[in-house]
């Protein structure tokens, strides 16, 4: 995120001495991006940031993938996931299942009312969506507090944790990369800032405001997912133990930092007629896009069809999570609340029976749905095996023919 902030105490000029009031040095931490060619920011430690004491492996949460063969639409129905679980033990790091995968992004759902462990992501970004509940994000930038409809952006090898707030569990919708996220390029400027046409500006964003310095506390754990070539699904997990709290920073500034966006705050951008899904953009990453579906005016053209026109995902697979509201295309489907639509490339997909009639002359959509969509084939994790319903392929036909092979 190319917009430029500092946090803290931060000394006049970078990489020269900065001094606590006792006289010691602190500890300068460049924490950039494509090895020292894109954004960055300078933290300050008290202790060195490299010192570890232990190490051991962290079994991960299953991550392995199966391909969606024979090739099928499908509804993935996620809150039965955790309907007979112990939520108030599980956290939003190590209790994640995965739903769906391939090599650029992974897309995970948890219920979770326990702390996490100090986390540290090495594989990529990660964008998560609070489908419903508050928590205090503690990060080495500091502390960063989210509830529902909020997006945090997590930059790579970010040190945090998750700390769930109020009696209600936290719903997240985990969003992992192996790259980078960050706002859609088209609404970017050629040095990064938000550009009037976009959807929604700096101002809407959030961040630490502080620095979260913990006091001497030692040692601890961090959690650290990382690549492995040689485990299911190319990654692997270690539990580093360092000698003093990561929480150490005294300051920071620069470009790359964690940050927060409500969906509430993105400015939908309408039309006359229907408009294509990359209106509703919001994130992206290498190989894949995130768009938000809000509650909007619809087409106002007087012959318009305010639902989708049919289309055929040619290159890339689609993924909707439907988070709010009434999805007026679903309707008939089956998918509720909490609910996941695979539609992959190849397969012509749009409105359920009925909807293309229903939607003429609506004026307005209270619908609430974040998308991906992906440029290689999506393989269903455990997770999304689990949840899968069975029939929502049939649903556009009425059911399956009888006969029909089993898949």
């Amino acid at each position: 995120m190319a917009y430029y902030r500092s946090v803290g105490s931060v000394p006049p000029k970078r990489h020269t001495q900065h001094r606590d009031p006792a006289g010691n040095l602190y500890y300068e931490e460049l924490m950039g991006e494509e090895g020292f060619s894109s954004d960055s920011s300078l933290l300050y430690h008290r202790h060195i940031p490299s010192a570890i004491v232990d190490a051991r492996s962290w079994q991960l949460p299953d991550h392995a993938t199966t391909p969606n063969s024979p090739l099928l639409p499908r509804h993935l129905v996620l809150p039965s996931l955790f309907e007979d679980a112990a939520v108030a033990t599980i956290d939003i790091v190590t209790g994640r299942r995965l739903i769906l995968g391939n090599a650029d992004v992974r897309i995970s759902y948890v219920v979770a009312g326990a702390v996490s462990p100090l986390y540290r992501n090495a594989t990529g970004d990660e964008c998560v969506y609070l489908e419903s509940g508050s928590a205090r994000v503690e990060t080495v930038f500091g502390a960063i507090d989210v509830a529902q409809g909020d997006y945090l952006i997590v930059p790579r090898a970010t040190t945090h944790r998750w700390v769930p707030v109020g009696a209600e569990s936290v719903k997240a919708y985990c969003i992992e990369a192996n790259s980078h996220i960050a706002p859609a390029h088209r609404y970017l400027s050629k040095y990064g800032q938000l550009l009037e046409h976009a959807p929604y500006c700096e101002r809407d964003l959030r961040s630490a405001a502080a620095p979260h310095t913990v006091e001497d506390e030692g040692p601890v754990e961090v959690y650290l997912k990382h690549r492995d070539p040689r485990a299911p699904g190319g990654l692997a997990g270690t539990v580093h133990t360092v000698p003093n709290h990561p929480f150490d920073v005294v300051g920071w500034d620069g470009c790359l930092y964690p940050y927060a966006f409500n969906v509430a705050d993105y400015e939908p951008i309408t039309g006359r007629i229907h408009q294509p899904p990359p209106v509703h953009q919001v994130f992206e990453g290498q190989n894949f896009v995130i768009c938000n579906f809000v509650p909007r005016k619809v087409d106002y053209h007087p012959l318009s069809i305010p639902v989708p026109y049919y289309h055929s995902n040619v290159d890339s697979d689609e993924v909707m999570f439907y988070c709010g509201g009434d999805y007026e295309a679903r309707r008939g489907s089956g998918i509720g609340q909490g609910s996941i639509s695979l539609h992959p490339g190849g397969h012509s997909h749009g409105p359920q029976p009925g909807a293309y009639e229903r939607s003429i002359g609506v004026q307005f959509f209270d619908e609430l749905a974040v998308m991906i969509d992906t440029f290689r084939p999506l393989e269903l994790g455990e997770g999304g095996v689990a949840s899968d319903d069975g029939r929502y392929a049939w649903s556009w036909s009425g059911g399956r023919q009888a006969g029909a092979e089993e898949s």
